[in-house]
């Protein structure tokens, strides 16, 4: 059985955006927020979750996803905040992060955030281009994006990621290696830089976009990588770069297969208890979710992943990361024997993509390069119990 004492992170979502954009699959809806009524839904709802347990363990981060998490005043993500501090173990330094949309950035918003214990911005930033923002549909231009982050130094953050897009349609070597240096000569300590991908249900997947080939998009991250390490930021994760000690503690949870309580529409979470692991995801439309939550009417499903499944979930997330991992771990996460992996670990050794070393288990580069081969060593070892 997987251990009940797991490290322990919360993720709040507010699904709010002043409009969608085309390539976004995230669970978000053009409008205004309705604050008040949200805020309240989200203390019921965490208030539901804490009743799975008698004890928890202390938190390790927060982070306020969206949807446009920087449409809520500060007061507002004061108020969430302090919920949590009253319910669970979170320590002064905890990492909290809330993510931001230049379009959407005052100094007044800033500072209340800060005030109110977020102490990490993500900022959407995505092309430092204002034609290519205007075709991914952002609501912000470059010079606004730059004016965020000036913003938020001067509200007292020490502590920002950069997000930013590659593999733009149309985009060329020049260019993205542009936005690249344009977020560099900034100095976030975190940059997560990742190419653009089509998904299912979006404007971009009616009405596709040419995007750049193989070729070249494998020109542009070997150039990028380099570039990231000479100005001092180490990849960590596949489109993770972090300077030292700023690694995201909430992503690294994710990456590492711990727990982590889901608040709000949409929200998906993962405990872990003695007689295995329970996810729960709540409903997708913010209406419905308000008028459900404290009570399991808020969930859209909740589901045991059974023994296939958690082999498969934990090599999606835990190869994603740079950095070996023990049988310990994944019999610690997953509770199955470290046994039921050798196949795949055996059939990726024999094709270069892994190495193993005293129970450490770590991607060789070739692994990192091929992922999508990486995994599906694992998939194809999923029935294997």
């Amino acid at each position: 059985m997987p251990s009940p004492h797991l490290p322990l992170t919360v993720y709040v979502h507010l699904p709010w955006c002043v409009r969608k954009c085309p390539y976004c699959d995230f669970n978000s809806h053009a409008g205004q927020p309705d604050e008040q009524r949200y805020v309240d839904a989200l203390i019921r709802d965490l208030d539901f979750e804490l009743q799975s347990r008698a004890q928890w363990p202390r938190v390790q981060a927060v982070f306020f996803g969206g949807g446009t998490p920087s449409l809520f005043s500060g007061e507002a993500i004061a108020r969430i905040v302090a919920a949590l501090r009253q319910r669970l173990d979170i320590a002064d330094d905890t990492e909290i992060t809330l993510e931001a949309n230049p379009g959407t950035a005052d100094a007044a918003h800033f500072a209340g955030y800060r005030r109110g214990g977020v102490n990490r911005l993500s900022i959407g930033v995505q092309s430092f281009d204002d034609a290519q923002l205007q075709q991914l549909g952002r609501i912000h231009t470059a010079s606004a994006a730059q004016h965020a982050y000036a913003l938020a130094r001067e509200a007292g953050f020490d502590n920002i990621n950069l997000d930013l897009m590659h593999g733009l349609p149309g985009q060329g070597f020049a260019q993205a290696m542009d936005d690249l240096e344009r977020a560099i000569d900034l100095r976030p300590e975190h940059i997560s830089w990742y190419q653009l991908t089509i998904e299912e249900g979006t404007a971009f997947a009616q009405h596709p976009p040419e995007l750049p080939d193989n070729d070249a998009q494998a020109d542009i991250e070997d150039a990028g990588l380099a570039r990231l390490t000479r100005a001092g930021y180490r990849r960590y994760e596949v489109s993770a770069f972090a300077q030292t000690g700023r690694r995201a503690a909430h992503n690294l949870n994710y990456w590492r297969f711990g727990d982590y309580l889901g608040l709000g529409a949409g929200a998906h979470g993962k405990l872990s208890f003695s007689q295995g692991v329970r996810r729960r995801a709540r409903l997708r439309s913010p209406q419905k979710y308000m008028a459900g939550a404290g009570s399991a009417a808020a969930l859209a499903r909740e589901s045991w992943p059974d023994a296939q499944e958690l082999i498969s979930e934990f090599a999606l997330n835990t190869l994603r990361i740079d950095g070996a991992f023990s049988r310990a771990r994944f019999e610690r996460t997953t509770g199955l024997d470290f046994a039921v992996l050798r196949p795949a670990i055996d059939e990726a050794c024999a094709l270069g993509l892994m190495r193993t070393k005293e129970n450490q288990i770590t991607r060789t580069p070739l692994g990192r390069r091929h992922l999508n081969r990486l995994l599906e060593c694992f998939a194809e070892i999923s029935a294997f119990q």
